[in-house]
């Protein structure tokens, strides 16, 4: 499959089989990230591979995390929301964690940074899909908790930019649109200001 198709036929796919993947197929994809552009070549990516008994540690801090924002964790609901936070990082059998731990120069700019890292993730769900599997970058408020930093011994400045959850498909993709680019596209050939009409 050649790169246009792979763009244009990519799905996020939630849910997939508990078959697991093999271990090459991982290391294409953790390759493929580290293709990606990035700034001043910092290479600001790190990657851990949570598989089996792996994702359970992850599994508690969710939970715990759920818990801290709950006035009474033991109600029938809150019970129930901790049980699907228990669950989440076993919707598939490969979890990959992507974090940005920035470089410390004064030239290296954070956003750039974290941008390097957002595009070593996209080459990871082209590659998953290129090879088969489903891929999903799931993200949310938890990501971004300092506790979720520690657990991964970021340091102060690392930070995890997603999770990427890979297996093989249970079922077809969802079907997508996207609005035309002619609809978010403008062209600019004349030297005026770019707020004209």
């Amino acid at each position: 499959m050649d790169v246009l198709e792979a763009i244009r036929t990519r799905r996020s796919i939630g849910r997939v089989k508990p078959d697991p993947v093999e271990r090459e197929k991982i290391e294409r994809i953790l390759e493929a990230a580290t293709w990606a552009p990035t700034h001043h070549r910092t290479e600001p990516w790190r990657f851990f591979v949570l598989t089996g008994e792996g994702r359970r540690p992850l599994s508690r801090l969710f939970v715990e995390l759920a818990k801290a924002e709950m006035v009474d964790p033991e109600t029938p609901e809150n019970r129930e929301k901790l049980e699907r936070e228990a669950k989440k990082p076993f919707r598939a059998p490969v979890v990959i964690a992507v974090a940005v731990v920035p470089t410390e120069r004064p030239d290296v700019v954070l956003a750039e940074e974290r941008a390097a890292v957002a595009a070593a993730i996209q080459n990871m769900l082209l590659a998953a899909h290129a090879l088969g599997l489903g891929a999903m970058w799931r993200t949310g408020k938890k990501t971004y908790h300092p506790k979720v930093r520690d657990f991964f011994g970021l340091g102060e400045k690392g930070e995890i930019v997603g999770f990427v959850y890979l297996g093989y498909p249970d079922g077809p993709p969802p079907e997508r649109t996207r609005t035309p680019f002619w609809e978010k596209t403008k062209w600019i050939d004349e030297d005026r200001p770019y707020a004209d009409g």
